[in-house]
């Protein structure tokens, strides 16, 4: 009974490892040393997501405009992910921040500004009249995704700042989140 047990543990550990490997991290080396580099400092971190997540959509339109480009649809859809990803990783950070009660309103500003510009973006690619149906299928539903949550994100940052605003009259934010605890005066 017990080997059964370890079999069983070892190949669920097994499984797990075999996805993981299989998803790739969407951050290059030397994004990952900049973000390390901001230890948790909101108007650093947040920036340097929306840049990381801009510079997929820039990357994006470039293979989408150029027409050496081999397996267009494969890499939109790669870079797409990447994008969900780093977006994903963001709206992480906002959440971790404002559970801590960071003062979070400037860095917050500029991804709502993001926000308008991505959804600009991939709703671009959505209307692209030059992709063919069997192109498009191959990354439709990664592209669906990530404009229902920027949709959702968008309307969640701008109350999330509306709020902020708010506690920030109350004095109930931690205006450097860097100098101790995080946790906000009650």
């Amino acid at each position: 009974m017990k080997t059964l047990r370890f079999v069983l543990v070892a190949f669920a550990l097994s499984a797990s490892l075999l996805l993981a490997q299989k998803h790739r991290d969407p951050l290059t080396q030397p994004e990952i040393d900049k973000i390390r580099d901001t230890s948790w400092e909101p108007k650093l971190r947040l920036p340097l997501y929306v840049e990381f997540a801009r510079a997929r959509l820039v990357k994006l339109e470039e293979i989408r405009n150029d027409a050496k480009t081999s397996d267009r649809a494969k890499q939109t859809h790669d870079l797409l992910d990447d994008f969900q990803l780093l977006y994903d990783e963001l709206n992480d950070n906002v959440d971790t921040y404002v559970n801590r009660h960071d003062d979070i309103r400037k860095p917050l500003k500029t991804v709502i500004e993001a926000d308008g510009e991505f959804q600009a973006k991939l709703l671009a690619l959505k209307d692209a009249a030059d992709v063919s149906p069997a192109e498009k299928q191959q990354y439709e539903f990664v592209l669906t995704n990530a404009l229902e949550t920027l949709d959702t994100s968008t309307a969640d940052h701008k109350k999330l700042l509306q709020d902020q605003e708010e506690q920030a009259k109350h004095k109930r934010l931690n205006k450097n989140p860097s100098a101790g605890t995080g946790v906000a005066p009650e």
